[in-house]
């Protein structure tokens, strides 16, 4: 059984002096900005360096997503009482989906887990 911390089991030390698990939940912390900070001070780590690759890569696709719900929103914005309705209810989605994957993205590194977020994971893995 392993817990929280253990750094036998998140890939050994880290080069920050940080527990594995502890530096990979950080790496989400401020999204992409965390993330590159900890993939390039971490050389060592490979738990880390998924975790801060994955914050990156869930960011850019996060920010994308963004993008394209702001162009339908326009387009949804000409039609007057439906497409409001419509463009709030997937700006509120998208950002619960974001804050909720945001959190479990933090707890599963904080468990010493390294879960592949869909789309990103598998270009996080390819980074490390």
């Amino acid at each position: 059984m392993t817990y929280p911390g253990d750094s036998s089991a998140n890939g050994g030390p880290t080069s920050i002096g940080l527990p594995a698990n502890v530096a990979g939940a950080l790496a989400y912390v401020l999204g992409p900005i965390t993330g590159v900070i900890f993939y390039v001070l971490e050389r060592e780590n490979r738990f880390v360096r998924f975790h801060a690759a994955q914050s990156i890569a869930v960011s850019c696709v996060m920010f994308v997503l963004g993008i394209v719900l702001a162009i339908v929103s326009s387009i949804l914005g000409f039609v007057p009482v439906l497409g409001w309705l419509v463009a709030m209810l997937l700006s509120v989605g998208l950002s619960l989906v974001s804050f909720v994957l945001w959190l479990f993205l933090m707890w599963q590194a904080y468990q010493g887990h390294e879960w592949e977020a869909p789309f990103a994971g598998g270009f996080a893995r390819r980074m490390v």
